[in-house]
């Protein structure tokens, strides 16, 4: 830690020039030209990709500590371990009610003949649970019991087995209906692989569904709610847009895993679990107990993107499975039920409170509009097959939203022939938005700082949907994350700035990851049970979006933009509310940069700015739990060295935002 903070101090001393040069071979000016105005960008420009991957919703965003709480898994005891002194074979039995409950067919049926003997289920969670010391703790559980006789006691345990929280369930009703208990508890201790015991007591028989346990420190207290400390890093961002909820979930294995936004929404008891997809993808990081409960569906989406101010952006499935897998169609005729799907989102989004999808919104707690105004149709689908099905959703989604925003798949791929069949025909087609992904090197990033110079102005806008810089195998898991990448990518991101008549949003991706559940990397925002931490591309990504400005300006050399001469990136904005010129800076190279910065065109800049730096002398560097700002922004003031003019070194590996101030007396 004591490194990390010389450096950091060093590399201030390298980048404040105020006072005269330091030892770096000094060129040609960067001119920014702040009275010429290139293109307002858009307040969605920087957003989040949201995907249910690396344990991101069940086990990370969704704050439910028990795992197969409803015992829905393929294998319907997943998750809990059983524990008796007498062995029963008849204690615990799992019973099938399909016919009667498709969502939620499975529950637990528990007899117990003794008083003297011990019968208990233990929930292990999802790697653990993580418990903090002295948070409350809310319980619940569907029951029914034919007769009085048995009672269910709790026990939170840490990693030793030691008892750190008790409870008992006020389970009192006896008969045949279904009711709900509920107790809150506090815990003793803390502990980061804990686990709940549900224990029974006396004599007798019950029936038990939807065994849930949640942390009272939920988002905005919510009960049954989302992880605090996991949206806090998305607020603290400041997103313009959350798109979700993938990726390649949407799409699914085959349709019958593909995401059904209608059966993620109403009670979460009849929200039907389905199996994640990337529960077997890679096989060598499967997880068997990876499946999607839906706690987090499209209303808790919606409501996210409405809490932290940001637009949402949903994804359909425009009637194909994931073409790697099962290449799984819908016939033509029979795609009516997929369009509908999407006109009625946008009712369950928008529409009012005595329409039929918008009165289920408002029955959710949301009377308000969610003022959806764009939708994904397809994700990374491709040929001539997708273009057949999205036509007929635009033509319908279209004919009763005119001004709907429709975002077009370009496939998997930013080159190639896959590529440049969607690229000419959706053009053609004047479709709104064309979704590009590029999961590449970081060389890649660097030489692709002016993919889109040359891209038509108007008509047709670029959603670069997904993108990461890759300096490993993403599935092999080292040097996750590390500040190669997040540098190349900040590179890129001058070109995506620079560009904002055509880049009207950008999203890295995936956005979450568990320690120790994980299918990809690299990713945002790492997190285990209890903690969670930025990654340096979660810096550069935060720095980009709370400097977004209002308008693109140019920031020139020698007359043209700075996208890599000299291993320098630039790009520049004007926020007209603020009144600031924000000038940002890539040095890819291992020398010190150093430049003049002049402003033309903008009176009364005030004689201090605002310096924000990001970097590392090691290109490998990370960000973990034990050192989470190892790599991390640094910000000071400098001074002007002249009227319009700033002397500005960029020490190596670093990413430098200035905001100069204007219209100061």
């Amino acid at each position: 830690m004591k490194r990390t903070k010389l450096y950091k101090k060093a590399l201030l001393a390298a980048c404040l020039t105020a006072t005269g040069y330091v030892q770096a071979q000094q060129s040609a000016p960067i001119v920014v030209k702040a009275s010429q105005i290139v293109s307002d960008v858009q307040p969605t420009m920087w957003g989040v990709f949201f995907e249910d991957i690396n344990l991101g919703a069940d086990g990370g965003l969704y704050a439910e500590l028990v795992k197969n709480r409803s015992f829905e898994f393929s294998r319907p005891l997943m998750g809990w371990k059983a524990e008796q002194d007498f062995f029963d074979e008849s204690a615990l039995q799992v019973l099938n009610r399909l016919e009667q409950n498709t969502a939620n067919p499975r529950y637990l049926r528990v007899t117990k003949n003794s008083n003297d003997t011990h019968l208990s289920v233990t929930n292990e969670g999802f790697r653990g649970m993580g418990i903090k010391k002295n948070l409350r703790y809310d319980f619940s559980v569907l029951y029914r019991k034919p007769a009085a006789g048995i009672s269910i006691t709790l026990e939170l345990l840490n990693t030793t087995g030691k008892v750190i929280g008790t409870a008992v369930v006020p389970v009192d009703v006896a008969g045949n209906n279904w009711q709900k208990a509920a107790v809150s508890f506090t815990a003793t201790d803390s502990a980061s692989k804990g686990s709940l015991r549900v224990a029974f007591k006396g004599n007798g028989s019950i029936d038990i569904d939807m065994v849930s346990l949640f942390p009272s420190d939920t988002w905005k207290g919510r009960p049954g709610g989302l992880r605090a400390d996991m949206v806090q890093k998305l607020a603290d961002m400041k997103p313009g847009f959350i798109r979700f909820p993938g990726g390649c979930i949407v799409e699914g294995f085959d349709l019958s895993q593909r995401y059904q936004w209608k059966k993620t929404i109403g009670p979460v008891e009849e929200r039907q679990l389905i199996i994640n997809r990337w529960n077997f993808e890679f096989p060598h990081r499967a997880a068997p107990d990876y499946f999607q409960s839906f706690g987090v569906g499209f209303f808790e989406y919606f409501q996210l993107a409405d809490d932290i101010g940001a637009s949402p952006l949903p994804i359909l499935n425009c009637g194909m499975a994931c073409q790697f897998n099962s290449a799984e169609l819908v016939p033509m005729d029979q795609l009516d039920p997929y369009i509908q799907d999407a006109l009625d989102l946008i009712e369950f989004a928008n529409g009012d409170v005595n329409s039929t999808w918008g009165k289920k919104r408002a029955e959710m707690g949301h009377p308000a509009p969610f003022h959806l105004k764009m939708m994904g149709v397809g994700n990374e689908n491709w040929g001539p097959q997708y273009l057949e099905r999205l036509a007929l959703f635009t033509k319908a989604i279209k004919a009763k939203y005119p001004d709907f925003i429709i975002v077009n798949s370009s496939g998997t791929d930013p080159d190639g022939q896959r590529f440049d069949y969607l690229n000419t025909n959706l053009r053609a087609a004047n479709a709104d938005v064309i979704d590009e992904h590029y999961y590449r090197s970081p060389s890649w990033f660097l030489s692709n700082a002016g993919r889109y110079d040359n891209y038509p102005r108007k008509g047709t806008k670029i959603f670069g949907g997904e993108y990461a810089g890759h300096s490993d195998r993403v599935v092999d898991g080292k040097r996750q994350n590390n500040w190669q990448a997040a540098l190349a990518e900040a590179a890129f991101m001058t070109g995506l700035e620079r560009n904002a008549a055509v880049v009207h949003m950008a999203s890295y991706a995936p956005l979450f990851a568990h320690s120790e559940g994980w299918q990809w990397t690299p990713d945002l925002i790492w997190v285990n049970n209890l903690q969670s931490y930025g990654t340096p591309s979660y810096y550069v990504q935060q720095l980009y979006s709370l400097n977004k400005g209002t308008s693109v300006v140019p920031a020139l050399v020698n007359g043209e933009a700075l996208k890599g001469q000299d291993s320098l990136y630039a790009s520049a904005v004007v926020d007209k509310n603020t009144k600031e010129i924000i000038l940002k800076i890539v040095n890819a190279s291992a020398t010190p940069q150093t430049k003049d910065i002049v402003v033309e065109g903008a009176a009364g800049l005030s004689k201090n700015a605002v310096l924000t730096v990001l970097g590392s002398q090691d290109l490998y560097t990370i960000n973990s739990f034990d050192n989470p700002a190892a790599v991390s922004p640094v910000t000071s003031q400098v001074t002007l060295s002249g009227k319009n003019k700033l002397h500005y070194t960029a020490a190596p590996y670093t990413f430098s935002v200035i905001k100069l101030s204007m219209g100061a007396r």
